[in-house]
């Protein structure tokens, strides 16, 4: 769950990412690619040890995000 603040409790998010995972990697680029439209890309969407697909990014709002899909489906 979770919800927008009042904009005089609005503070800038920090020390947390919001972490997502999907099942296929054509959803992880679909959503990562949402996500980083008028956004800022931290780490781009790739292959890594753990994860067929793994990306970190900050939204237009400034939300961090981890996109990660494990395997392929």
């Amino acid at each position: 769950m979770a919800s927008a603040a009042p904009p005089d409790r609005y503070e800038k998010p920090q020390g947390f990412s919001v972490s997502l995972n999907v099942n296929a990697p054509a959803e992880a680029e679909r959503i990562f690619h949402a996500l980083a439209e008028n956004g800022k890309v931290q780490m781009p969407l790739e292959q890594t040890f753990w994860a067929i697909r793994f990306g970190m990014l900050v939204d237009r709002f400034g939300i961090p995000w981890m996109i990660n899909c494990e395997q392929a489906a």
